[in-house]
């Protein structure tokens, strides 16, 4: 399996993205990050005195992740997927069983902390959301107060915080590994990734067939 990561600032497109490729590649199946918070005591407790918590990668399950991504690699019957309330912050699990995992050759993982895992990123086909940050701050405001019940000013401070830690961090991310930048919205860029990794597949099945 191969894998796809698409990170980006809050309100780039990610999730736009993630599933526009979910739906390209048939055999695939798609990984939020943001399915995968955490809602133990004392996360809740450091939410408190740091109100940035949720946009710090310890705000996440990360081990929890890495082994569903794991299971799926090693094609386990039983995998362990999360799923996250972001209104009343409580998170919940759901095992899925496999039969066969011949239809899966992508795990696509979205999300803004999806390039910050203990994970093999020189093999995977790493993309980041491009997009200008008030752009990105208008869609976070429609996007938390609708759907995560924040008040304007919350959503302000949280995504200005959010911004400076991303672009902080993918410096040495991008140093590291080869990346290709994507909007969301680039239908072009985004069909010629998707011919790409269909030749490939097709490439791959054909050898393994021989």
């Amino acid at each position: 399996m191969k894998l796809i990561v698409i990170t980006g600032p809050s309100g780039s497109g990610k999730t736009l993205l993630g599933n526009k490729f979910a739906e390209s590649l048939d055999s695939s199946i798609l990984i939020k990050t943001d399915s995968y918070y955490r809602d133990n005591l004392i996360i809740k407790l450091l939410s408190i005195f740091f109100y940035d918590i949720y946009d710090r990668p310890i705000s996440i399950k990360d081990k929890e992740l890495i082994q569903t991504i794991n299971s799926l690699i090693k094609e386990e019957k039983h995998i362990t997927f999360y799923n996250y309330d972001f209104k009343y912050k409580i998170s919940s699990k759901q095992v899925r069983y496999f039969k066969n995992f011949k239809n899966i050759r992508f795990i696509i993982l979205e999300g803004i902390f999806a390039h910050r895992l203990n994970l093999n990123y020189k093999d995977s086909i790493n993309i980041i959301c491009d997009q200008k940050k008030d752009v990105c701050l208008i869609r976070r405001i429609t996007r938390d107060q609708f759907e995560r019940g924040r008040n304007i000013n919350e959503v302000i401070r949280k995504f200005n915080k959010s911004w400076y830690l991303f672009f902080t961090n993918l410096k040495k991310f991008k140093a590291q590994n080869k990346v290709t930048t994507l909007r969301s919205d680039d239908n072009v860029m985004h069909e010629k990734i998707i011919n790409k990794l269909d030749k490939q597949n097709k490439k791959e099945t054909k050898e393994n067939i021989e």
